[in-house]
């Protein structure tokens, strides 16, 4: 019974002001934690916090009590937070964009320009190894696969990986 005697006397200041203040801080932070970067809900909840010990607190050693309760609560939850997260349950929720956005969806990431590969052109600056050439107008970056191509040579693209396009003389 002295337990239940020193916690009524510990927590008997603690009003519905500061009970308010301490419950609703105690929420805005574990929103704040399920929400990235650091916003109104973890500023909120941090002053609502405060304001709450400083309302149920007669001593600076009652309040520090208090704060290491509090801090004791939300670290077991941001436990619980992090272990979720490892294991993707947060990454579940509506919220996560789960679609894929592939080719056969008609998504591209780059310009598809295999279909300039075996088309012939000419170097419009020296390519050391890289330089621009133009193809039927069409001005492009290009790259030799290490050869220095002198301005005004004809080249045909042999390959091309991505945005590299990959050229040599033409024969």
């Amino acid at each position: 019974m002295d337990v239940i005697n020193e916690i009524s006397i510990f927590f008997g200041n603690l009003g519905w002001i500061a009970a308010v203040c301490i419950v609703l801080g105690t929420i805005l932070i574990i929103i704040e934690m399920f929400t990235p970067g650091f916003a109104v809900p973890g500023i909120s909840g941090i002053i609502l916090l405060l304001l709450g010990i400083v309302f149920t607190a007669n001593s600076f050693l009652q309040g520090l009590i208090i704060f290491l309760i509090i801090l004791a609560i939300l670290t077991i939850v941001l436990i619980f937070v992090i272990r979720s997260a490892t294991k993707g349950a947060i990454f579940k929720s509506p919220l996560i964009h789960k679609d894929k956005e592939t080719a056969d969806k008609g998504y591209i990431s780059t310009s598809d320009m295999q279909v300039f590969v075996g088309k012939s052109g000419k170097a419009i600056t020296t390519l050391r190894p890289a330089g621009t050439c133009d193809f039927d107008g069409v001005r492009l970056d290009v790259v030799t696969e290490g050869d220095f191509i002198d301005r005004g040579t004809k080249v045909t693209i042999i390959k091309v990986e991505g945005r590299r396009i990959v050229v040599s003389k033409s024969k």
